[in-house]
C-alpha cells in the first residue's frame, strides 16, 4: 500500500514538473516571438532610412575616402615609398576602412537615436512591453548595416588604387564586426545623454576625430619615439586599426590577441551602459 502510494505521489509530482516546465517553455516561445517581431520591426526601420537617404548616408562617405586615396594614397604616398614593409597605399588602406566604419556606426546611430528622442518617439517604445535589449540591438544593427556598407564601399574603391589580400579572415571579420557594434553603443550613448542636435557633434569633433587620426592610420608606431608610443597605447583605436590591419596585410605594431580580447571587452562595456541607460530611463526623456 505504501508502495502504491509512493509511486503515486511520485507520478503527480513529475507531471506537475512536466507542466510547468510546458508552461514557462510556452510562454518563453511567446514572449520571444513577441521580441523578435519587436526587435526586426526595428531594425528593418533603420536600414530602409538608410537606404532611403543614401545619397546623405552612402555616397558623402565614398567620395571622401577616394579623396584620402588619392592624396595621401597616390600623391604623398609616392614620396614616401614603403611603410610597414609595403607601399604606403596599401598601409593606409586598412586604417581608411577602419576610420570610414568608425565615424559612420557613431554617426548612424547617434543622430537616429536623438531623432527619436526628439520626436518623442522613444517614450512609446520604453513605456511599450518591448525589451530594453531588442530596442538596443535594432539600432545597432542599423550602426552595423551601414558602418559595414560604407566598410565595403570603401574596400571595393581601394581595389581601384591598389591590390589587397586577406591573410587572416577570422580577425579581419570579427574586428570590423565588433569595432563597428563599439561605436553604435558610443553614439547610442551620446544620443542618450544630449539635449540638443548640437550635443551629438560634441564627441565626434573633440574626441572621435582627434583619436581617429592619432590611431595609426596613416603611420606606424614604430616610426614614433619610444615616449609617443607608450602614450599612443592609450589610444583604443589603435588595436582597432592594428588588428584589422594584421588580417589584411599581416602587420601589427601591437599584439593582435590582446587587441581582440580589449576590442571586445569595450564591446561589452559600452552595451551594459547603454542597457542601464535605457531601463533608467531618466535621461532617454527631453
Amino acid at each position: 500500500m505504501e508502495w502504491g502510494l509512493s509511486v503515486l505521489a511520485s507520478v503527480v509530482f513529475y507531471s506537475l514538473i512536466t507542466n510547468d516546465q510546458f508552461n514557462f517553455a510556452l510562454e518563453f516561445s511567446m514572449d520571444f516571438q513577441k521580441q523578435w517581431v519587436a526587435f526586426s520591426t526595428l531594425a528593418i526601420k533603420e536600414v530602409r532610412r538608410i537606404l532611403r537617404i543614401w545619397p546623405q548616408t552612402l555616397l558623402p562617405p565614398a567620395i571622401t575616402m577616394s579623396l584620402y586615396f588619392i592624396i595621401f594614397g597616390k600623391m604623398i604616398g609616392a614620396r614616401v615609398g614603403e611603410m610597414g614593409g609595403v607601399s604606403y597605399m596599401q598601409f593606409i588602406v586598412p586604417g581608411l576602412i577602419m576610420m570610414a566604419v568608425i565615424t559612420n556606426s557613431y554617426s548612424n546611430v547617434v543622430s537616429s537615436f536623438f531623432s527619436t528622442k526628439f520626436h518623442g518617439s522613444i517614450e512609446e517604445m520604453l513605456v511599450s512591453p518591448i525589451s530594453k535589449h531588442a530596442i538596443l540591438l535594432g539600432f545597432i544593427v542599423g550602426g552595423l548595416f551601414r558602418g559595414l556598407a560604407i566598410g565595403l564601399i570603401v574596400t571595393l574603391l581601394a581595389l581601384f588604387f591598389t591590390k589587397l589580400s586577406l591573410v587572416h579572415a577570422f580577425i579581419t571579420v570579427f574586428t570590423v564586426v565588433m569595432t563597428s557594434a563599439l561605436f553604435s553603443l558610443g553614439g547610442m550613448i551620446n544620443a542618450v545623454f544630449a539635449r540638443s542636435f548640437d550635443d551629438i557633434s560634441i564627441v565626434p569633433s573633440f574626441v572621435l576625430t582627434p583619436l581617429t587620426y592619432l590611431g595609426g592610420v596613416f603611420y606606424s608606431m614604430q616610426d614614433l619615439p619610444p615616449f609617443w608610443q607608450k602614450v599612443s597605447l592609450l589610444n583604443p583605436i589603435v588595436y582597432m586599426v592594428n588588428a584589422f590591419r594584421y588580417g589584411i596585410l599581416g602587420h601589427s605594431d601591437v599584439d593582435v590577441w590582446g587587441a581582440l580580447v580589449a576590442i571586445a571587452g569595450f564591446t561589452a562595456l559600452l552595451y551594459g551602459v547603454a542597457y542601464y541607460l535605457l531601463k533608467d530611463g531618466s535621461r532617454v526623456r527631453l
